[in-house]
């Protein structure tokens, strides 16, 4: 399925718009401190953290609990994706187009789906549905989706894998363990 001419001329396509990019000082060290950020997903970890301090001190425990479980849900989406999906596809990386400027941790695994992606699309799903201000999450998420075409080391069609696979296990992660309403509280 990867494979496919449809799929092979969509990363082409991608990857050609993300060359243009490549080399601009500004955009690399925006995109690739991004990148890095994310790994982990520690970058939404983090958010979630702040999250449960200052909201949860402005707010009281149920809010800090909701922000705990975001970063729950986050641990449990990235051992699956990272783990058992990813050694479903074995995708090979993109080819190193060029010398990296700035620090890259190397991935090992499977290209498809993106980790990175996936981590973004569900963070920003909980985030979204926990605080609101959808445009904000989806925008960052996708920023650091996008940091990973950038730097070299996804396909574009790996950002759109990773991306519904995240959203999707953001939205069934309310069903399998929904947060608490006010009035349950």
């Amino acid at each position: 399925m990867l494979a496919h001419r449809n799929v092979i001329r969509f990363d082409a396509a991608v990857d050609a718009v993300a060359a243009r990019g490549r080399g601009h000082r500004n955009a690399d060290r925006v995109l690739y401190a991004l990148s890095q950020a994310a790994n982990h997903s520690l970058l939404w970890h983090g958010i979630n953290m702040v999250d449960a301090v200052v909201g949860g001190a402005a707010r009281g425990p149920e809010h800090r609990r909701r922000a705990l479980r975001r970063s729950a849900v986050l641990a449990v989406e990235q051992a699956l994706v990272n783990g058992p999906v990813k050694s479903l596809f074995r995708r090979r990386r993109p080819e190193a187009v060029a010398d990296h400027p700035h620090q890259l941790r190397t991935p090992q695994t499977s290209s498809f789906p993106s980790g990175h992606a996936s981590a973004g699309a569900c963070a920003a799903t909980l985030l979204s549905r926990d605080l609101g201000v959808a445009p904000l999450w989806w925008t960052l998420a996708a920023a650091v989706s996008w940091s990973r075409v950038h730097v070299g080391v996804h396909h574009g069609s790996d950002l759109v894998g990773g991306a519904a696979l995240g959203a999707a296990l953001g939205r069934l992660s309310t069903s399998v363990w929904p947060p608490r309403v006010p009035s349950e509280v």
